[in-house]
């Protein structure tokens, strides 16, 4: 009898971790889809899709974003049980990734009609939501570190491609979210994350201390989609206009403010839209909160 008893308390304790696990992949998921909703809610993002509008984006709206958000949903779960199920960092958890995010990507452009909303996002975020799925540890300089090691490793199933990430790191030289995500999120930890925290610290409210994230990170980003659209001039007018909003006070203030505007109209003028940015803002949001899970 004690023995039927000691293997249904070992069965009831598979079944407990297995359940676990199940709820840790949800959560990760909902955080994740959480982040990039509110990235999109956020308002006024100078040249993104917001409440306001469409920004520099003509072929998106604020609907889109959310539905493409709510469309990754099964993809970033996917993630983070390949990320329990292979539990060690190596070549077939990237394999299992890559495919993944490419199931993701196909299922975010049947949803918003063949439009780019979020691919750099299901890096990013995939990265650091099977980052967290590996190890309990959500201190967010490590977790970001471990989705680098993560993204060090070269997919297997796919070349370097053609894409326009691509083409503007041959020329310009810039690194984009491959090489944020191999450097373990460098915009997002030292930048984002702090900014977010001092805004707070400083008595922002939630929606401006984010505001605040965000120009933080278009200062020191090097971002792809502002080179691709604006080229080099463009991405100049991105960091410095973040720069000026941020050392009038911040988003917050009433200095902030006007140079906030100014920055918006530069950039609808210039068509660029710091796209890259916001997904980075997303990751943000989530190594924010994924200490609480």
């Amino acid at each position: 009898m004690m023995a039927l008893n000691l293997v249904a308390m070992g069965m009831h304790a598979k079944r407990s971790a297995q359940n676990s696990d199940v709820a840790l992949a949800d959560h990760l998921a909902d955080l994740a889809v959480e982040a990039l909703i509110d990235e999109a809610d956020l308002s006024p993002k100078p040249g993104l899709v917001d409440r306001r509008g469409s920004g520099a984006h003509a072929d998106m709206s604020l609907s889109m974003m959310h539905a493409s958000a709510l469309a990754l949903w099964p993809c970033l779960r996917a993630m983070a049980k390949a990320a329990q199920a292979h539990a060690t960092i190596g070549v077939p958890l990237r394999a299992a990734l890559g495919r993944i995010g490419r199931e993701g990507e196909a299922a975010m452009l049947a949803t918003t009609g063949g439009v780019n909303t979020h691919r750099g996002a299901i890096w990013a975020l995939g990265l650091l939501v099977a980052a967290r799925a590996l190890d309990s540890e959500a201190d967010p300089q490590a977790l970001a570190a471990r989705a680098g090691r993560i993204a060090l490793i070269a997919d297997p199933y796919v070349s370097a491609g053609d894409s326009h990430g691509s083409q503007v790191r041959q020329r310009y030289g810039a690194g984009g979210a491959r090489e944020q995500a191999q450097q373990g999120f460098p915009a997002v930890i030292d930048h984002g994350l702090v900014q977010l925290h001092r805004s707070r610290a400083n008595g922002a409210s939630e929606n401006h201390a984010r505001l605040d994230a965000l120009l933080a990170i278009m200062a020191a980003l090097s971002d792809t989609c502002v080179l691709w659209r604006a080229g080099a001039d463009g991405l100049q007018a991105v960091q410095q206009g973040a720069r000026n909003v941020l050392g009038a006070g911040g988003s917050a203030t009433l200095a902030g403010r006007r140079l906030l505007r100014v920055l918006d109209a530069q950039l609808l003028q210039l068509n660029a839209s710091p796209g890259g940015a916001a997904d980075l803002l997303a990751a943000c949001l989530f190594l924010d909160k994924a200490g609480s899970l």
